[in-house]
């Protein structure tokens, strides 16, 4: 346990996406690039949903209904750059999706647990409205997270009335999760998350209790969630994705599992490892009850 430890809290140091654009902000949203698509143009609005905290919405052709997949990087609760979702997003709109890949604080904004939670349940209440506001009737809302947001996305999930609604938008309660290579028992790597929760689990067990979705699996039971793991991840075992899951169908949610084979920890965000797999499952899947 010690060396999985020391192991992890080297590799995840590493796991930020890299890349990150610097578009001119604006708490209105502005085209800052079209994508040409096989059956439409997808513009690229960005919006801030908290001061200085940015949401970019991929757009999906018009329609009356659309799902919103709202997307929390990971980089190891140090870093939150969005920049590698770019080519994801861009297949979930193509799909038929309405993508927003958003930025969170973490601790390199010298921010603490439960900040970053709230961060993400911010913007997934800024992402509703904007939908709105915008021609679009999101339903269902699905958070993804990738890595260390994933672990965030879980908690916004699974706990979001534990979390302050101090938001600019009204408050919205995802219907499903999608995690990707996920980093959720916190407990397994106490020298990495400590960057999350700023004092050890000896000094505060509550406090790491409360932020480790693992322990938190039972709560909304009527959640559908799907987890995605590359088998070629040497930065996050499988077991992270399989032990949770194991805690989520004890606690009595519908889950869906698939190992990617040959994906590593960053190919799994990749539109070719995973897109298919979010968008079928998706549409398959009730989100709505």
């Amino acid at each position: 346990m010690r060396a999985l430890t020391l192991v992890l809290g080297i590799i995840i140091t590493g796991c930020a996406q890299e890349g990150r654009p610097q578009p001119e902000t604006t708490t209105t949203p502005q085209v800052i690039s079209t994508t040409a698509g096989s059956t439409n143009t997808t513009v690229v609005p960005v919006s801030e949903y908290l001061p200085g905290l940015e949401a970019r919405f991929h757009l999906p052709a018009p329609a009356d209904r659309v799902p919103l997949v709202v997307m929390v990087p990971g980089g190891g609760w140090k870093t939150a750059d969005p920049a590698g979702f770019e080519g994801l997003a861009r297949d979930l709109a193509m799909s038929g999706i309405l993508a927003a890949a958003v930025e969170v604080r973490a601790a390199e904004n010298d921010v603490l647990y439960p900040v970053p939670v709230e961060d993400v349940l911010c913007a997934v209440a800024h992402s509703v409205a904007w939908a709105g506001s915008n021609g679009f009737e999101p339903g269902p809302v699905a958070l993804l997270g990738h890595s260390s947001g994933a672990h965030l996305a879980s908690l916004a999930v699974l706990a979001p009335s534990e979390f302050s609604s101090d938001c600019p938008d009204q408050q919205q309660t995802p219907d499903a999760l999608v995690g990707l290579a996920g980093t959720y028992d916190v407990g397994i790597v106490p020298g990495v998350a400590r960057r999350l929760f700023g004092v050890s689990s000896e000094t505060d067990p509550a406090l790491w209790e409360s932020g480790n979705p693992v322990l938190r699996a039972g709560l909304r039971p009527e959640v559908p969630v799907l987890l995605i793991h590359g088998d070629a991840d040497d930065l996050v075992p499988t077991s992270f994705t399989t032990e949770f899951a194991r805690a989520l169908e004890v606690g009595g949610h519908a889950v869906t599992v698939h190992m990617v084979p040959g994906a590593d920890h960053h190919e799994i965000y990749s539109a070719g490892a995973s897109g298919d797999l979010i968008t079928d499952w998706i549409a398959k899947v009730d989100l709505s009850d």
